[in-house]
């Protein structure tokens, strides 16, 4: 179950495993789902909630004919249920990671199959059964950006400002209206200073400038949300004196 942060302007985390990437927008409405499942009686398809849900799916039940479906659909994310064909599933993404590149993967796996070290799958974001149909939407709304017309992108951030999710390497956050405002400005001012009175100006949106140390509350909320350690931040710097500074240019890999 996903862990949940305890400050009031972090709405809660999920893990996932590799960076987010920001994809170009669809000529179709409809988000486009690869799924590669397998059947079995004592384990759910979701073939069908998918599709209920609006998204475009094409199903196949193994990982050759996912490969060759490639050749004529481009999904925007692939979705691996091994759980269903019994596998551990590392084989197939290995295989569809070189042939689809950059597309995301979500694997379902049974919870013997996860492995001490999820990332050897290559897959963006890795599940174990038993697994809903809500949880599973849940994790795949992330990975669809081309739904969203207004994904930020700087570095290692992803921000969609409209469902007020930010991921950040191996984490995704839900943040607060405010926070995903000065987030925005930061993103959209990579490594320039920006002045603690300038900042809070642009957040509150006021002139008042005489306490500003709620902004510095909300850095710390910020930080908590995309830092990998919080207390030595990497990415949001404070420039003592002066403001803060969003810095993705030296920032290890998540």
């Amino acid at each position: 179950m996903p862990s949940r942060l305890e400050s009031p302007g972090v709405q809660g985390h999920t893990i996932l495993l590799r960076h987010g990437r920001q994809k170009k927008p669809v000529s179709s409405d409809k988000a486009k789902i690869l799924l590669i499942e397998g059947k079995r009686a004592d384990h759910p398809s979701f073939l069908t909630g998918l599709t209920r849900k609006g998204y475009d799916v094409e199903s196949v039940p193994n990982g050759n004919s996912a490969v060759e479906q490639l050749n004529t659909f481009e999904p925007d994310v692939i979705i691996i249920d091994a759980a269903s064909m019994r596998t551990s599933g590392k084989r197939i993404c290995h295989a569809l990671r070189l042939r689809a590149g950059d597309i995301p993967i979500l694997l379902i796996v049974d919870p013997q199959s996860a492995g001490k070290n999820p990332r050897e799958s290559l897959a963006d974001v890795v599940l174990t059964t038993p697994l809903t149909l809500q949880k599973l939407l849940n994790r795949l709304r992330p990975l669809v950006p081309a739904q969203s017309k207004h994904v930020l992108q700087a570095g290692p951030i992803w921000l969609d400002p409209a469902q007020r999710l930010v991921r950040v390497g191996n984490r995704q956050s839900s943040l607060t209206p405010r926070l995903v405002t000065i987030l925005r400005i930061l993103m959209e001012h990579p490594g320039e200073v920006i002045e603690r009175n300038s900042l809070f100006q642009q957040a509150w949106n006021t002139d008042y400038t005489e306490d500003t140390r709620t902004l510095d509350v909300h850095i710390s909320w910020l930080r908590r949300a995309i830092e990998v350690d919080y207390r030595h931040p990497q990415l949001i710097k404070t420039i003592r004196g002066v403001g803060y500074r969003l810095d993705i240019e030296e920032t290890p890999p998540y």
